[in-house]
């Protein structure tokens, strides 16, 4: 399979209007990334080495778009929805350069095991000249039959045009198909629009393939790689079926997931074994967590690095750039953005760290903030090994504390403090007698005056 060439078609022009959103159907996303973003990595993991995207709908989104997930990808405009070979044929430039395989793919099934392509491909490779993916729904009404005899594909049978008898069948067309590059053009090209909508349909080439001698055959994927995606309830599906998939494969990878369907994973969530995460874990995009790490629970974490056997959560919020090395840990109801926690560091409670530095060993007492925004610029905070830092305080970026620095409770410090120094940064506090009482009197005497007057 790797000495043949191989072309993927991604057909993404379609409006989407029962998404009823403005962007197009195919840049919604499953697990942190557009659906169609999920059909060209199926795609190259099948050995697609290009791509080639049939847009139409938002067209320059689309472009925009692709750069991020497909930046090798030609884009291809169908100017008029006039069926689906007629979409295929928008790439006519690509697919006549003499591929091996085409792959013909929909952006809207994001759910495609990249082994349901491959076993098309080796049947291509095999002598077939098309091969068509079928599935079988648990309920095959509205969608096309795949009419067989012998092991041939004979012919793609809508089911208004199906008999009694073929509307038994329950292996169903799912869409997807692969063509050998050697016979596409020239089957795409014999695809007429004598039908109701007067457009071309890709099935057509099924019955054009076997009237010309050659071997068309099926190849069959389960119902969830055929899935099709078309409103909002079914991308929720999907994205269930996409987690449920990702979830076992983590426990199988040797991590404890103490109430599976409570977490997700965003689709490049790294995760080492012996990691422990607890229920309701969200993992955005970018997260990567070394071995024997424990997750607890309602942590929220993206863009985020974590080393082995770090400690997180419950309620802790990992933002972009949060950096934690080994054993560190970040306690409840902490927020972490831009900022490296060395190792063996503490951030137990109550805390926000941004754009800064936390020494190994250091320790963070509760209701601590860096103060690292001024309403315009960000400023960076450096906390030196084993560092102190009482509860209370608030750290006013740029400022550094040096190693073994000890900030007492209470402080708001806006100068660099030496290694090992002791620094307060809070008023004197004077104690006057009798004080509370007389101000406690003097409230209640106003409270009343205020409901007597109505």
């Amino acid at each position: 399979m790797s000495q043949r060439s191989c072309l993927s078609v991604i057909l993404a022009a379609g409006e989407g209007t029962r998404m009823k959103s403005a962007l197009p159907k195919v840049l919604h996303k499953i697990a942190g990334l557009p659906m169609v973003a999920h059909v060209v990595k199926a795609a190259e993991a099948a050995g697609a080495g290009d791509q080639a995207l049939v847009i139409g709908h938002g067209a320059e989104e689309m472009r925009k778009a692709a750069q991020k997930f497909a930046p090798k990808a030609e884009s291809f405009v169908q100017e008029k929805r006039l069926g689906t070979a007629h979409a295929v044929l928008a790439a006519r430039d690509a697919i006549s350069r003499g591929y091996d395989d085409i792959l013909v793919m929909f952006g809207d099934t994001p759910l495609i095991d990249p082994a349901v392509l491959i076993a098309a491909r080796l049947k291509l490779a095999k002598g077939a000249a098309v091969v068509v993916i079928g599935f079988r729904p648990p309920n095959p009404a509205g969608y096309g039959r795949l009419i067989e005899k012998a092991g041939k594909l004979l012919a793609i049978r809508e089911e208004k045009d199906c008999t009694d008898e073929e509307k038994k069948i329950t292996f169903c067309n799912a869409g997807m198909m692969a063509v050998a590059g050697k016979q596409a053009l020239k089957l795409l090209d014999a695809v007429g629009h004598h039908n109701a909508k007067g457009e071309y349909y890709l099935t057509d080439i099924v019955e054009i393939a076997a009237a010309q001698g050659l071997d068309v055959v099926a190849s069959e994927a389960s119902f969830e790689n055929a899935l099709g995606i078309n409103n909002r309830a079914e991308l929720a599906g999907a994205e269930g079926i996409w987690q449920t998939r990702r979830r076992r494969e983590a426990m199988l990878s040797g991590v404890t997931l103490i109430a599976p369907e409570t977490v997700f994973f965003s689709h490049d969530t790294e995760i080492g074994a012996d990691t422990i995460v607890e229920p309701n874990v969200w993992f955005g995009p970018g997260v990567k967590i070394a071995e024997g790490a424990k997750i607890h629970a309602f942590s929220h974490i993206e863009g985020a690095t974590i080393a082995s056997n770090c400690d997180v959560g419950p309620f802790a919020r990992l933002r972009p750039g949060a950096d934690l090395k080994q054993k560190a840990k970040v306690g409840n109801f902490c927020e972490v953005k831009q900022a490296v926690i060395e190792e063996g560091a503490k951030v137990n409670h109550l805390t926000y760290i941004g754009d800064a530095r936390i020494g190994a060993g250091a320790n963070i007492g509760a209701g601590t903030i860096t103060c690292n925004y001024d309403g315009y610029s960000k400023f960076f905070t450096d906390i030196g090994e084993g560092a102190f830092i009482g509860s209370n305080s608030s750290l006013v970026a740029p400022v550094t504390i040096g190693k073994g620095g000890y900030i007492a409770s209470g402080s708001v410090i806006t100068e660099s403090v030496p290694e090992d120094a002791l620094a307060f940064g809070r008023a004197r506090q004077r104690t006057l007698a009798g004080k509370g009482k007389e101000l406690r009197e003097r409230f209640a005497s106003a409270a009343a005056a205020k409901k007597a007057a109505g």
